[in-house]
């Protein structure tokens, strides 16, 4: 019985604790909520009291340097569209310092574009976004690179450099070179006119632009114009063969300072020096068999496109590399199914044929199709670019491809 009574008080006691440690809980539960909601309401109405408006008087005294190097920071694309809010901000963006800190960033700002020029393209501009791999929906128009020139009866478009774009105006005898981000542009008068002219090639540098071109004038030889925009006026150099006549659609190639051409069979390399306004042959052997030539240059290398064949028939396209000792060095050999199928759209009439670098990539183009047969450096492989959806079922000639790499800093 004792045992009994004893085993009651026990569990009286317990439940009594329990009860008690229960209420306890709660109630400390309870008093943390209440508590931790008025230190939240306290810290509101701090907070509330304490943000200051935007006073003009302060942010006015803000350092230059400080202001600029927090604009730097800006993603290039956002700082573009704060230009039209504050012309301080719209001079800021070419002054060399902001340039300097802008510039060092790793990452590059802007996509890259192969860009189509067609008759059939209505004033329009189709673009291939190569990061992204697709044709981008909205094509760049006339009226957005030239606002100025768009009421012309005609203009064409002749060479892209570094973003520069580079158009003929024959109604006015000119010739039109703009920078379509920076909205800048400059208005080159004809040498001479009437001007018949040829093999155009617009060069960017650092500090300017440097147009060349081929023209007969009054003459049979040919005559080479050198136009510097740093020193604006037009150089005549005379003394050339035709030679390069039948290269229609490719322009120069720049390396090291000078232009390097193609000549016509017996094939062979030729460069112009910009600055001196001397010709040379270059002192290599070509591969034999040749059938056509075509050059292209991209990070600080020299290359060379070509069919192989016999009696102008290519039976094989090649690549080759200028070594360091000036030879010729054969580095890729065109797979057989996709060589049969470039040789059937230029059909043996390799004046159609041109090529151009782009970003890590040797585009080779026929003027009379719709594709791009393309190189890519890094993986060593050879790709055909879609054709663009908003051209015309029947279209079969005039497809001028160029690289487009917008530069914000590059000068007309």
């Amino acid at each position: 019985m004792f045992s009994n009574t004893k085993g009651r008080v026990e569990q009286t006691t317990k439940n009594r604790f329990s009860k008690e440690k229960k209420k306890n809980v709660k109630n400390l539960q309870s008093t943390s909520s209440s508590s931790s909601s008025s230190a939240s309401s306290s810290f509101n109405k701090q907070l509330a009291m304490t943000k200051p408006d935007m006073d003009p008087e302060i942010w006015s005294r803000m350092p230059e340097e400080l202001l600029e190097k927090i604009l730097s920071l800006l993603p290039l694309k956002a700082f573009l569209n704060l230009r039209s809010t504050c012309k301080n901000f719209k001079s800021l963006i070419f002054s060399p310092s902001f340039i300097s800190r802008h510039s060092s960033g790793s990452s590059l700002p802007f996509s890259s574009f192969l860009l189509l020029s067609h008759p059939q393209c209505y004033n329009q501009f189709p673009l291939y976004d190569s990061g992204l791999g697709a044709w981008r929906s909205v094509a760049l128009s006339h009226s957005d690179l030239l606002p100025a020139a768009s009421k012309a009866p005609s203009f064409s478009l002749l060479s892209i450099s570094n973003g520069l774009f580079c158009f003929s105006l024959p109604s006015s005898s000119s010739f039109l070179v703009c920078n379509l981000l920076a909205r800048t542009s400059r208005i080159i008068k004809f040498p001479a006119f009437p001007f018949a002219f040829e093999l155009l090639t617009l060069v960017s540098t650092p500090v300017g632009c440097k147009l060349f071109m081929l023209s007969t004038g009054s003459s049979s030889n040919f005559s080479a114009f050198v136009y510097d925009s740093n020193d604006p006026s037009w150089r005549k150099f005379d003394g050339f063969d035709p030679i390069l006549s039948d290269n229609y659609h490719q322009e120069g190639v720049s390396f090291n300072g000078c232009l390097y051409f193609s000549t016509r069979e017996p094939f062979s390399v030729v460069s112009f020096d910009l600055e001196s306004g001397k010709w040379e042959t270059l002192n290599s052997e070509l591969p034999g068999d040749l059938t056509f030539v075509r050059l292209v240059s991209g990070e600080g290398k020299l290359y060379m496109i070509g069919g192989v064949g016999s009696n102008g028939i290519s039976r094989a396209i090649k690549m080759w590399e200028l070594d360091q000792a000036r030879n010729w060095e054969e580095v890729e050999n065109l797979p057989e199914m996709i060589c049969r199928k470039f040789l059937s759209v230029c059909y043996h009439n390799y004046e159609h044929v041109y090529c151009f670098w782009h970003q890590g990539m040797i585009c080779v183009c026929c003027n009379t199709w719709p594709e791009i047969l393309y190189y890519k450096m890094s993986r060593r492989t050879w790709h055909w670019l879609p054709k663009c959806p908003s051209l015309p079922v029947k279209c079969n000639c005039g497809f001028r491809w160029f690289s487009f790499v917008p530069a914000l800093y590059a000068p007309v």
